[in-house]
């Protein structure tokens, strides 16, 4: 069954009820309150505005699929080829220093097999107060030699748990790096996952694997009430 949300409440239905592809509710916003309940239950926004992705004319959908898809930082998988990209210095990677042009890059990144990019205008604007209120975090990579940036990626963090929503590279290896750099980060600092939210060939060659929904909840709902990683410490 699929819900309709209330703009009054910022409450979701259970998980459970989610349509097979994971489609559970549609409208409400895009409010900070209503996006933090919605990761903190596992549930986040997807949608396209130009997309077969809309439902009924609804321009928000939620999701919770199950199995869910996600990366153990501890799990990580480094290539040879990767591994000497790193070692050469070819990039500097930084935490949250350039979020507004992370998120824009990706909104604004080509994307082939995809009826354009799914982060709408409204998306961006979200999650860029996200990102005020220290609840969405960037990671870019910079060309080493001009101080470029060639990559990057950003998501959603609640204490110890990552919530990925999307990355970007413009140089080769970039985004890459920046993942591989992150993920050594989260395991330092004790993160147990990392949610991917939609399977793709490029997460699962870094390590991401389905867990069963219950599972990844109640991880989330566990790492969600730590204290939040401090990355200057790390």
């Amino acid at each position: 069954m699929i819900y309709a949300l209330s703009a009054d409440s910022i409450s979701f239905p259970p998980v459970e009820h989610a349509e097979p592809d994971g489609l559970l509710a549609v409208g409400g916003d895009l409010s900070p309150e209503r996006l933090l309940n919605a990761y903190r239950c596992g549930i986040f926004p997807w949608y396209s505005e130009n997309s077969k992705l809309n439902y009924k004319g609804s321009r928000i959908l939620w999701w919770s699929p199950d199995p869910r898809f996600v990366i153990r930082p501890e799990n990580v998988h480094v290539s040879k080829s990767l591994k000497k990209v790193l070692n050469s210095g070819s990039f500097e990677i930084t935490v949250n220093k350039a979020f507004p042009q992370v998120i824009s890059r990706c909104r604004h990144e080509v994307r082939t097999r995809q009826e354009g990019t799914w982060i709408t205008k409204e998306m961006e604007a979200a999650y860029n107060a996200l990102n005020r209120l220290g609840y969405a975090i960037s990671v870019e990579a910079w060309l080493a030699d001009t101080g470029d940036l060639a990559g990057g990626l950003y998501g959603v963090l609640l204490g110890k748990a990552f919530f990925g929503e999307s990355m970007f590279a413009v140089h080769e290896n970039a985004s890459k790096a920046a993942f591989v750099t992150f993920m050594k980060m989260l395991e330092k600092a004790g993160c147990p996952l990392v949610d991917c939210q939609v399977e793709t060939d490029h997460l699962r060659s870094l390590g991401a694997e389905f867990m069963e929904r219950s599972e990844f909840i109640e991880i989330i709902s566990a790492a969600s009430k730590a204290n939040t990683i401090d990355f200057s410490r790390i």
